[in-house]
């Protein structure tokens, strides 16, 4: 498959495809013109990227992943260890908009929304550290 296929098939951009390549999470094949080449096993790999992606794992844990994957003598412990790192990230990024939110709606509560200039919103915007 060349890249315009692989990519539709894997529904990532071609661009993206790419950059797997240069930071080494893909290595396709090259024909003797140069051009990329890929089979089913490089599919499946920017399939499981994709997911991966998808599920807001970083470059990094791909990596990892990917490498666990391929470890047929992997510890499931290990990549349970991957995944729970990273829901506790995912759950203080809630954590912290949660935070935004109720500040926010504090704000926007305090605000009489009316023609005079008086604005708490602004007020708290502008307050020194």
């Amino acid at each position: 498959m060349n890249i315009g296929e692989v990519a539709k098939r894997a529904g990532l951009p071609p661009k993206t495809i790419r950059y797997y390549e240069e930071i080494g999470l893909i290595a396709p094949r090259r024909d003797g013109n140069g051009y990329r080449s890929f089979d089913g096993q490089d599919l499946h790999r920017l399939a499981f990227l994709h997911r991966a992606r998808a599920l807001g794992f970083t470059i990094e844990d791909c990596r990892t992943l990917l490498a666990l994957y391929a470890d047929e003598g992997r510890a499931s412990a290990d990549v349970k260890a991957v995944a729970e790192d990273h829901l506790a990230r995912i759950d203080e990024k809630i954590s912290q908009l949660q935070s935004m939110r109720d500040t926010l709606g504090e704000l926007i509560r305090s605000c009489a929304g009316d023609n005079r200039p008086d604005c708490p919103i602004l007020k708290d915007l502008s307050a020194k550290p």
